[in-house]
Formats: structure tokens, sequence, C-alpha cells
């Protein structure tokens, strides 16, 4: 689809090794023919990056991330503002809002879209926020200031600790809001009188990327100590995905039983989980890998027996939507084992694509790494069925064809 409408896309962060699939969807509307300019509220912070992201031609622009450490900038910004006709309501807006919201956050939201406005980078003609809270915050002032629509992709922890009235609010400015799991679309339309303005639609996995794996998984069963089963999982090490239930939950295996645990991916909690497999008595079968690149990733997949992420609801209720790597692995027919945590169920149902158990349940996950670890020929059967799955309702070509659909549609109607 080719347009000359040029979209800005307003992120937290670019590049981010744990958002993955939002590249992935960048690089999507790329190819079919979108023209986008990156608005990043933060510079990177990662030591490494996917080699997605130096396939997006995009240019990246960056906001002042703390309104004080550029603070000509954002002067500049809101002086260069002032005259345009959306100023005024978009300060009204802003002042609404900090009434209910009175926070140095919501100062810095207005001083990054008034720098936006301001400078507006490449001269779209409309804005798309990735993350419903934060980032719609900046594109929601912006739209009004510039006089240019907006919309939204929701996800996870954007939607489940934002408030329903700032939701609400959000969901009726945006012309459409998509989101990635049945429960968060569910919840979004709960809270709006335009339901048809929220769409569902998933990630899905660009399969280029993960090709079939050719070759099997092995037999291990737990029985040989030389032949350890080779349990693996990846995310950040944050409080959201579970690892320290998973680890309680391997320390509950029998202890006959031989195997070894890898975690990929970076966190606050990195320490405190090394601390806890010491006192567990497991830490010398835990590796801790750090952040890796897609390419390690997928040999990891490869030459794994088990996939396991024991994904909770935390006390802020921050949760996962649907982890883009479960469906990663999935798709090399690796055995996966999570829990009942948003759209987790509608990739695996238990016994029959993979194992779900109760979150914040370690004796329930133990009792599936143990069937799993004793049990090559389950294993097998699990994974052949999740990767079917993942390859026939799991391909990121339809949410492609939706969002530049969506787009379209918009355009169209203008």
């Amino acid at each position: 689809m080719q347009t000359d409408r040029k979209i800005a896309v307003v992120l937290k962060g670019y590049p981010r090794l744990s958002e993955t699939f939002i590249a992935q969807e960048l690089l999507g509307l790329e190819r079919a023919g979108l023209d986008l300019v990156l608005i990043a509220l933060r510079r990177p912070t990662d030591a490494k990056r996917h080699p997605v992201h130096d396939e997006i031609r995009a240019e990246v622009h960056y906001l002042p991330e703390y309104l004080h450490e550029e603070p000509l900038r954002v002067l500049r910004g809101l002086m260069r503002s002032l005259p345009k006709a959306g100023f005024w309501p978009a300060l009204k807006l802003f002042a609404r809002d900090l009434r209910r919201d009175f926070s140095r956050n919501r100062f810095r939201r207005f001083g990054q879209a008034a720098v936006l406005a301001a400078e507006w980078p490449g001269d779209p003609g409309w804005l798309h926020a990735h993350f419903i809270h934060t980032p719609a915050s900046v594109t929601a002032y912006a739209s009004v200031i510039a006089g240019i629509p907006w919309t939204c992709s929701a996800h996870a922890k954007d939607i489940w600790t934002s408030p329903d009235w700032e939701l609400s609010e959000k969901l009726g400015r945006a012309r459409w809001t998509v989101t990635c799991t049945r429960m968060g679309y569910e919840h979004l339309r709960s809270l709006t009188n335009e339901k048809a303005r929220v769409h569902l639609s998933y990630h899905g996995l660009d399969l280029d990327r993960f090709p079939r794996f050719a070759g099997k998984h092995s037999d291990r069963d737990g029985s040989d100590p030389a032949a350890p089963v080779q349990i693996v999982s990846v995310g950040r090490a944050v409080g959201k995905k579970g690892y320290d239930v998973l680890l309680r939950a391997l320390a509950m295996l029998p202890a006959e039983l031989h195997w070894r645990f890898e975690h990929i991916g970076a966190g606050d909690l990195t320490e405190k989980l090394k601390a806890l497999a010491i006192e567990l008595g497991i830490a010398d079968r835990v590796a801790w890998k750090g952040a890796l690149d897609q390419t390690d990733v997928l040999a990891h997949y490869r030459s794994s027996d088990i996939f396991a992420l024991a994904c909770r609801v935390t006390a802020d209720g921050d949760r996962d939507g649907l982890p883009n790597v479960l469906v990663e692995a999935s798709s090399q027919r690796l055995a996966c084992i999570s829990t009942a945590i948003s759209g987790v169920p509608e990739l695996l149902s238990d016994g029959e694509n993979g194992r779900v158990v109760p979150s914040e349940d370690p004796q329930a996950f133990a009792r599936a790494l143990e069937e799993l670890i004793r049990n090559p020929a389950l294993r097998q059967r699990l994974g052949d069925a999740a990767e079917r799955k993942v390859r026939e309702h799991f391909d990121h070509h339809a949410s492609i064809d939706q969002l530049a659909g969506l787009f379209a549609s918009e355009w169209k109607a203008a």
C-alpha cells in the first residue's frame, strides 16, 4: 500500500531489546508502504540491539527525557507552540488532567508534547502512540496543539496500571485503538461508548526470522546426570515475569531428576534472583546469560527441551499481555509452560499445545515441569501442536495488514 501520509510513531524508548515486537511491526508497516518517523521519549539504554532495528529506515527523533536537562529546548518548544490555535485547548486539557494526576510526569508529558509540536520532525500528517499511558499522553496533547489526528496501540502494563478515567478519555480522543490480547480488548471496550473504535490485533511473529526448526529436540528424560534436561526462559528480570516463582518450582523438583536452567535477559532483579538461587540450593544448575541478540536466542530455543515463564500480576497491576517469547519458542516446537495470565491462554491450551498452570503456584509449576522433564514424547506432541497454532494464527503479516488497513480507511474517509 502506498500513501503520502507520514506517520509519527511516538514510543517510550527506541530501540529497546524488550520491545522487539514493536520494531517488527514498524518494519512491517514500512514494507507495506507507510512512511514513518519515530519519536522516542527516551534514548536507548540496552548495550545490544536486534538485527530488525538495523532494517528500519525511519528517522529517529528524541524528545527531552527530563525537562530540566534541556530547559532551553523546552522553552523554545513552548514559545513556538504558543501561537498555534490548539495550544490553549491543549493547555486546558492538561490542566484538567493535572487536577486528577498532580505529578512531575504530567508536567513532563506536556513539555514533551510542546517540543514535539514545535519541532514537528518529518512534517507528519498523523500521530500514532505505542502504549496508552505516557506516550499516548504526549501524543494526545501534541495532537490538540498541532490539530493532527492520532491513534494508539495499547499493550499490557500501560492498560492495567492506568486509571480508568484516563483510559476512557484517551479512547474517546483517539481515532482508534488496537490492543494485543482479548482480555485487554474487552477491558478497553468496557470503558468507551465508541466500541467499534477498539480493535483486537495480535502482534504475531515474523516467521521469516523464526523459520521452521528442521532438527529434533532431545529425548533427554532427566535420568542421566551427563545429559540434563535443558530448560530455558527469555524475559527481563522484573516482577511480572515471576522468576522467583520459577526458581522455587525448580527447587521443588525431585532430587533424582537432572536438569539445567538458563535465563536470557537483563533486569533490575537479576542480583536478587541469583541470591535466591543460592538460597534455594540450585545455583549450580542455573546459568544467567544476560541479554542476547535474536540469533543467539533462536539457537537456545532449538537446543533446549522446555521453555518456562511464570507470568504474574504485580501489586500495582502490571502484567504481561501475550509474551512474544512464548510465540517465538512455540514456533520452534519447544514445549512451553506458563501461567493463566492475560493472553497466555489465547496461545497455549493446557494439555493440548503446552502446559498452563495457576499463577503464584510454584507447586503446580513444579508438577508441570516434572511431567515434561520425564516425558520427552509429551514434549514433542505439545511442541508440534504449538508450532501449528503459531504458524496458522500468529503470522505477523495478518496484524500488519490490519493496521495498514485501519490507516488507509481513515485517510480514504478524510
